[in-house]
């Protein structure tokens, strides 16, 4: 079935839509004090026990750390799953920052009164992991220099690709894609204060990747439907190359999306933290991707289009 949709005129509500999301991010961000770094990136200790059975709070736990120690932390229960086993092992994780760094001597206190308090399961290593702030601020430095160098040769990829249909203006508009979808996850992890670490910047890439790949997907479209002998104005190629691939572009996040999402609710089930932590950005990235493939990307290279046709033919009238 052949169909049309105006896009393009629609094009501001979509730009404020997108303005509108970021907006409430940033504010979100600054009404609970910024994006909430994992250890992983701020330093600090994490410390996993596996105990002996479920009954334990996390409350009293996190109370005797606060009077005992001076130090506020995060503790929570999990039920990891062991393969071979016939029930969970339910394991205590407590998480403190860089500014309350365990010593080795104040975990041997806690692990001792665990131990007499609550009893800690025989015959299972504990995991004690202490990132230094200088590491954890490394981490996050490497990372976002993967983005950015991948985003830069994508830039140069669309660049060169698409010069038929001025190649530097789709990379741009492209790449300002990729931006918004980004900007859109990290807003969602500023409003809810979702802790950022590793998996994180990898579920980023992905996005990227992923973003990238619909929007030359319709930029494909709109170089091939330039070429036809009727000669089209920028919206209406625009809207006839959006219109042409849009079926096709969300087919693909569907059936991604569905993939993801099973691996999302099985890690929920089953506790697998990095899978959680690695699923939740993705499927938010892939929707604001296909949004941003939609209307904001090719939106973006015709109002650039019309803009430079307007100018030159101002040029022209003045010469």
């Amino acid at each position: 079935m052949k169909f049309h949709l105006d896009f393009y005129s629609k094009r501001f509500v979509f730009i404020g839509i997108s303005v509108a999301l970021l907006l409430a991010g940033l504010v979100g961000g600054l009404i609970n004090g910024g994006l909430n770094f994992d250890i992983q990136f701020e330093g600090g200790t994490h410390l996993e026990v596996p105990m002996r059975s479920a009954e334990f709070s996390t409350a009293d736990i996190e109370s005797y750390v606060s009077g005992t120690f001076g130090k506020s932390v995060s503790a929570l229960q999990q039920q990891l799953y062991t393969p071979g086993a016939e029930t969970q092992a339910p394991h205590l994780v407590i998480k403190a920052s860089k500014s309350e760094t365990f010593s080795d001597e104040e975990i041997n206190e806690l692990v001792e009164y665990l131990n007499t308090e609550y009893g800690i399961a025989e015959g299972q290593n504990i995991s004690i992991r202490t990132v230094e702030p200088y590491i954890g601020a490394e981490m996050l430095q490497k990372g976002l220099l993967a983005i950015f160098l991948a985003s830069v040769l994508i830039l140069l990829y669309v660049w060169i690709r698409f010069s038929v249909m001025s190649g530097l203006s789709a990379a741009l508009c492209a790449t300002l894609a990729l931006v918004h979808d980004a900007l859109i996850v990290l807003a969602v992890y500023a409003v809810f204060r979702i802790p950022i670490n590793d998996s994180f910047i990898a579920a980023v890439l992905t996005i990227v990747g992923y973003s990238i790949n619909d929007t030359i997907v319709v930029y494909d479209r709109i170089r091939e439907n330039s070429k036809g002998s009727k000669r089209l104005s920028y919206a209406d190629l625009v809207n006839t190359s959006l219109s042409q691939t849009l079926t096709r572009s969300l087919n693909t996040t569907i059936t991604t999306l569905i993939c993801v999402v099973t691996v999302f609710v099985f890690s929920i089930v089953f506790n697998i933290s990095s899978l959680y932590e690695f699923c939740l950005p993705l499927m938010i990235g892939m929707i604001a991707g296909v949004y941003s493939t939609l209307f904001i990307a090719s939106q973006c290279w015709a109002m650039w289009q019309i803009g430079k046709q307007n100018r030159q033919l101002a040029a022209q009238k003045t010469a």
